[in-house]
């Protein structure tokens, strides 16, 4: 028997099925093991000596038993994990516990595949190889420095920094990126500036010329700074006479864009679907072990001989001969390091323009699109400028126009773009020099300059892949990392940097400059890659990094916490304390100021609960606010004060500031009841407030458990909570609106994410729910396996497997779920009352107790 070891059990199912009886498939679920999360895990005095630990959970536990007994009876040990350094290390890691074990077959292969194709997979396991130690190498590096780095700064941040919780060498990085883009949105002055456009008709045809020369000087963007002076220029457009001077036409060509990069699916699926960096690798991955599309974690945008031959014969099908060019289109690729430039992403039949639904239906469609544009021809347009010109000569108007004269690739696929410009598509009607279009309407309109915009997912992406930082495969768990730690929030689909990630971000800029600086950063990639050459010990990259980064790691733990607060407080003076309008020192208390006391000075203090601003004149002033520009936080004073009363009790209730920001507060049974107002409320109000402090909703009994399900919101955020079990909910809102399926199938994802190492997904998708038009979906549950259409949820009889089970059984059992209505809350039994245990008697004469039978000795291992 030949044992063959992949990650997934979707990808092992797909495999098995193209190879013969003599083959057994196994997934190993991911890495098998991880450092542990302790110190000593990486041992530099050691010569780096690492230790790891095979996962706890009894799902991997479980697997590793499995891989291990098959691996006894194998002859032979093929390792088929993915095709990059990741799956070289999970490949290295099944490998090695084998070996501690001593189950390792005495032959061991290692084979790759681009797609998961029987073509693929058979070629592959024809041409096995060694595992590639440079790749695994670079992988030890790689770990043992985000080990370093996290586990060595970590312990500086909660001793020094109070409210910090960690850094990561890459998400400390992409965070100073976010928190500068907000530092450059604060620093920016809109400067004003009018536009004049006048609007114009011709042969019926509506079009707007705008104003670009005014009394003979060219208008640049900011000329008409004022209202006056564009009102003079309207006027001016207005009286004018305007001819065609001139009409001039140029051609245009677009060529498409390369297939896709694991990057840049991450920026299309976000701009184009709306999807996170994880959702898009989470739908890539299903997609990619079901064999429709290639490997989705790569830096190339080459594809295959066969597969554009492929690509161009069903252009060809699909289209006329002029949307394929004579001669392919070949694409090089930007990746430094050879070894993992694969192949691009695409699918595996182009003769397949759909695969599956959802998420991984809209992916497979837009890689698909993006793939066969790749190898069509040219888009051809043409641009038209019209100038007129009034009898003076002093004024000028220009009206711009494209139109599509060939299509071309555009005929399936363009490419977005996170921040657009001012488009000028369209069509001109037919002008010539002397034509005169009539004047309907003249406008000046008032315009701001704008700041840069903050960061989207994809601009992100494109920043850390343009600066060298971090690895494309990666950006989706940074991501989740930063937003995980609250140190960054979303909202619109933009990051906005939070108190907490601000503060981290000037710590380390301040005390570890070198360790967040974009080209250090970078240069570690670089010197990664060298490694996965073979060109450089990884061992030796290490010990560069480690003699500079320790010292002054205790460095700054040396320091006290005061000095640190102190360096802090310098540091941040801009922010905190921005100039007054009044001309008064930024610094000077307010409190202390409306009650007649001197020396009143703010100054960064450091707490329990993170950073805050304090008076020196404390206790005497008891003057506080968070750390944060003031009104920046929304826990502006003036707004303080009675809001009304609870409908219900009548009680008072007054909205106040704290240290932590602003609160509602109300008496309550003899006591007071406080709840935070969510940064995530806009338009708050006592409506709102009484909803807070009404928490936790019940929303109702569980359908399983029959126990109730509450929604409320804790220190890290609104939440659900069932039987002392817990389940984050998205925003505030949801506290208030989640119903009991959705509050169900949350709490089921919940369980599912503690009991193994990601996020539950399908075990399978079947399609569109006839009536409800939800998405079915079979998902994994904490009590057994259920189908779903994302309103009702239904367990699947114990008696079908849960990836056999086909749509028209999923909608019978969904229906016969629903046609039920909520299950009844379960009552339980009062316990019978104990009875009085009667007095013992007298022990009897004890009698002599059987020897135990002798255990045999087992024998000794050889």
């Amino acid at each position: 028997m030949q044992l063959v070891i992949v990650e997934s059990p979707a990808k092992a199912k797909t495999i098995e099925k193209y190879l013969g009886g003599d083959f057994k498939v196994l997934a190993s679920y991911g890495h098998v093991r991880d450092l542990p999360p302790k110190d000593g895990s990486v041992r530099p005095d050691e010569d780096f000596a690492m230790d790891w630990e095979v996962y706890n959970d009894k799902r991997n536990r479980d697997q590793v038993k499995a891989i291990s007994d098959a691996a006894k009876d194998a002859s032979r040990l093929i390792l088929a994990t993915d095709p990059d350094r990741e799956g070289e290390a999970i490949s290295w890691h099944v490998m090695d516990v084998l070996k501690k074990r001593r189950a390792l077959p005495t032959k061991v292969d290692r084979v790759t595949f681009n797609s998961i194709t029987k073509k693929a997979v058979t070629e592959a396991m024809e041409k096995p190889r060694e595992l590639d130690q440079p790749l695994i190498d670079a992988y030890l590096g790689r770990r043992a420095l985000d080990y370093l780095f996290g586990f060595t700064l970590s312990p500086v941040l909660w001793r020094k920094l109070p409210g910090a919780k960690s850094a990561g060498r890459v998400q400390s990085v992409a965070l100073r990126l976010i928190v500068e883009r907000e530092r450059e949105i604060e620093a920016f002055k809109p400067d004003e500036y009018w536009s004049v456009l006048a609007k114009l008709e011709h042969a019926g045809t509506e079009f707007d010329a705008k104003l670009v020369r005014f009394k003979g000087d060219k208008l640049e963007k900011l000329s008409l700074g004022q209202e006056g002076i564009a009102m003079e220029a309207k006027a001016a457009v207005e009286a004018g006479r305007f001819t065609v001077e001139d009409v001039e036409k140029k051609p245009l060509k677009r060529n498409p864009a390369p297939p896709f990069t694991t990057s840049t699916m991450q920026q299309e699926a976000a701009r184009k679907l709306g999807f996170s960096a994880s959702q898009t690798m989470s739908a890539a991955q299903r997609l990619y072990e079901a064999g429709a599309i290639t490997y989705m974690r790569t830096d190339g945008v080459q594809m295959d001989g066969s597969a554009i031959a492929a690509c161009r014969h069903e252009i060809g099908d699909r289209y006329d001969a002029a949307y394929c060019p004579e001669k392919p289109r070949f694409y090089s690729t930007k990746a430094k390091n050879a070894q993992e430039a694969h192949e691009a992403i695409r699918p595996t039949n182009f003769a397949k323009d759909r695969v599956g639904s959802g998420d991984e239906g809209k992916l497979y469609s837009l890689i698909w699109k993006r793939a066969m544009a790749s190898q069509m021809s040219t888009a051809q347009l043409e641009r038209t400028t019209v100038t007129l010109r009034d009898a003076t000569g002093q004024h000028e108007l220009r009206a711009t126009g494209q139109v599509v004269v060939f299509p071309g690739f555009f005929a399936v696929y363009q490419e977005g773009f996170d921040d657009k410009e001012e488009d000028e598509d369209g069509l001109l009607p037919a002008l010539k020099a002397g034509d005169m279009p009539a004047k309907k309407d003249v406008e000046a309109t008032q315009h701001f300059t704008q700041p840069p915009p903050r960061f989207s997912e994809a601009s992100l992406v494109k920043r850390l892949e343009e600066l060298g930082i971090g690895r494309p495969s990666t950006y989706a768990s940074t991501i989740q990392t930063l937003r995980d730690r609250a140190y960054v929030r979303v909202e619109s689909k933009r990051f906005f940097a939070e108190e907490s990630g601000r503060l981290l971000t000037s710590f380390l800029e301040r005390f570890f400059p070198t360790y967040v600086a974009y080209d250090f950063t970078a240069g570690l990639e670089d010197e990664l890659d060298v490694v996965s050459d073979g060109r450089e010990d990884y061992k030796t990259l290490l010990a560069k990094f480690w003699q500079d980064f320790k010292p002054k790691a205790d460095e700054v733990m040396e320091k006290l916490p005061s000095e640190v607060t102190e360096a802090l407080d310098e540091y941040l003076a801009d922010y905190l304390f921005p100039p007054r309008e009044d001309g008064k020192d930024p610094r000077h208390c307010p409190l202390c100021e409306q009650e007649g006391r001197e020396n009143g000075r703010l100054s960064l203090r450091g707490g329990k609960f993170g950073a805050f601003i304090a008076c020196q004149n404390y206790p005497e002033c008891k003057y506080t606010r968070r750390f944060a520009q003031p009104g920046a936080d929304g826990a502006d004073p003036a707004e303080d004060g009675l809001m009304g009363t609870h409908p219900e009790t009548g009680a008072e209730i007054h909205r106040k500031s704290g240290r932590f920001g602003p609160y509602v507060e109300m008496e309550h049974e003899d006591t007071k009841k406080r709840a935070s107002i969510p940064k995530d409320l806009d338009d708050f109000n006592l409506e709102w407030a009484v909803k807070l402090l009404d928490l936790p909703r019940i929303i109702g009994p569980h359908p399983e458990t029959g126990k109730d399900i509450e929604a409320a919101i804790g220190r890290y955020g609104p939440y659900l909570r069932h039987d002392g079990k817990y389940a984050n909910m998205k925003n505030t809102v949801d506290v208030f609106e989640t119903g009991m399926n959705q509050a169900v199938v949350l709490l089921a994802e919940a369980a599912n994410r503690k009991g193994g190492r990601g996020k539950a997904e399908p075990i399978k998708t079947l399609g569109e729910h006839p009536t409800s038009g939800g998405e079915i979906k079979v998902m994994p549950g904490r009590y057994g396996p259920y189908v779903t259409d994302g309103t009702t949820n239904a367990t699947i009889p114990k008696d079908i497997k849960p990836e056999d089970i086909e749509a028209a059984k999923a909608i019978e059992l969904i229906d016969a779920r629903a046609a039920k209505g909520p299950a009844k809350k379960k009552t339980r039994k009062k316990a019978a009352p104990k009875k009085t245990a009667a007095k013992k008697k007298a022990p009897a004469k004890k009698t002599a107790a059987k020897k135990p039978a002798a255990k045999k000795k087992a024998p000794a291992k050889k």
